[in-house]
């Protein structure tokens, strides 16, 4: 077994960006966090590999500048599995590729029917990788040599893995439709910061009133502060539940906060006076959240007959026409089209032409592959579901 250490220390990182710079091909890029356990999402560990260079695994918080590596592989194709998960992190630290290839984003384009790293691995090479470390703490010092390996065998298949899914791409015909996915992965700005995002509690529906919501909102506040001191996943100092369970058992002082049962967690009991404090803000506050917030989120399916039987009949026509496209194409039918926009375009359609469908499905962020096999069959479906006589078309399922 390949003894793996990991680089902490700046002039070894210089040394390994030189040699980095030195290899050949794309590179391997993976991160490691340690998501559940720290309020972040910060690199623990990041692991490069490049042919005729070697596998690389450098320590962010110890490093701290990475200017060297971005300057030594830049203009490299990087290579990824699931890049999305990853960009964000890389790029708090100044790591920013201009071409990507992303190993789990293709095996859907090619229609595997699995598209885990270890699954994928072993479908096209014929390696198998243990997962039983992906779950772990990664902020955690000095890191064990088991999970240092398994960190490793993540990115040093992956070159590997890259060749034989673009020789896939090629055979299929999907390599331009794969390019396209990589560049709307690498483009796909931030997303923006939830407002309200204290109504993502759960159980949240349980608790009614907007006093109730307010000393809700305080103590999901307090535990978010308190979290991001400590750098830690607010639900490991006190769980969605028992914030909830707070506010239900409405508790009439500090002491009868103590005594609730389902008010649990590291947390509660040692800084049941920041959780007190937080109750009695929300008791106390003008500033009362509103009970029902507005949204622009469609009605479920289900609801469509009764409240827009039209637009069902869109849905229900255009919808296995597109499932028909994905089966021909050998794909699953969301990465041919998000659900959510057929949703829309069948809600609000456009003029039913090809170019008025086309255009709406850009603006939804759909890519020019995505249009062309698409757009002409949502239309023949949009005018097929209006001149329908048939009433069944519109309750089918």
């Amino acid at each position: 077994m390949t003894e793996y250490s990991v680089i902490d220390d700046f002039s070894r990182f210089e040394e390994a960006c030189r040699t980095l710079a030195a290899g050949t091909g794309p590179v391997a890029v993976d991160v490691e966090r340690a998501s559940g356990f720290r309020y972040s999402q910060r690199a623990y560990l990041v692991q490069v590999f490049r042919r005729d260079a070697g596998v690389f695994l450098f320590d962010p918080p110890a490093v701290g500048d990475f200017a060297p590596l971005q300057e030594a592989i830049a203009d490299l194709e990087w290579v990824f599995h699931a890049a999305s998960q990853d960009l964000p992190s890389l790029r708090e630290l100044g790591l920013e590729p201009a071409v990507i290839f992303d190993t789990e984003l293709a095996a859907r384009l090619l229609g595997h029917e699995r598209v885990g790293l270890a699954a994928v691995v072993e479908d096209t090479i014929g390696v198998t990788l243990k997962k039983e470390h992906s779950a772990a703490d990664w902020s955690t010092r000095p890191l064990p040599e088991s999970w240092l390996e398994y960190a490793a065998l993540d990115v040093l298949h992956l070159i590997d893995v890259r060749d034989k899914i673009a020789a896939e791409l090629e055979e299929q015909d999907k390599t331009e439709y794969a390019a396209q996915e990589f560049a709307a992965t690498l483009a796909q700005p931030p997303r923006p910061p939830r407002e309200d995002p204290w109504r993502r509690l759960s159980g949240l529906h349980q608790v009614k009133g907007a006093r109730n919501l307010a000393v809700a909102r305080s103590l999901w506040e307090a535990r978010e502060e308190y979290a991001q001191q400590q750098d830690t996943s607010p639900g490991r100092l006190v769980p969605d539940r028992s914030l909830v369970a707070a506010v239900l058992a409405s508790p009439q002082s500090k002491q009868a906060l103590a005594g609730v049962q389902a008010f649990n967690g590291r947390a509660s009991r040692s800084e049941l006076d920041r959780w007190w404090k937080a109750i009695v803000r929300g008791r106390e506050t003008e500033d009362l959240p509103k009970t029902r917030v507005p949204s622009d989120a469609l009605p479920p399916p289900r609801a469509w007959s009764e409240r827009n039987p039209e637009a069902d009949a869109r849905l229900k026509a255009a919808r296995p026409a597109v499932e028909e496209v994905a089966e021909a194409l050998h794909m699953p039918t969301e990465n041919l089209l998000k659900p959510e926009t057929l949703r829309r375009l069948a809600w609000t359609p456009p003029a039913l032409t090809t170019d008025a469908v086309a255009g709406a499905l850009e603006a939804f962020g759909a890519r020019p592959w995505q249009i062309e096999h698409t757009a002409q069959k949502i239309v023949d479906a949009f005018v097929e579901a209006a001149q329908s006589p048939d009433p069944a078309l519109a309750s089918e399922s």
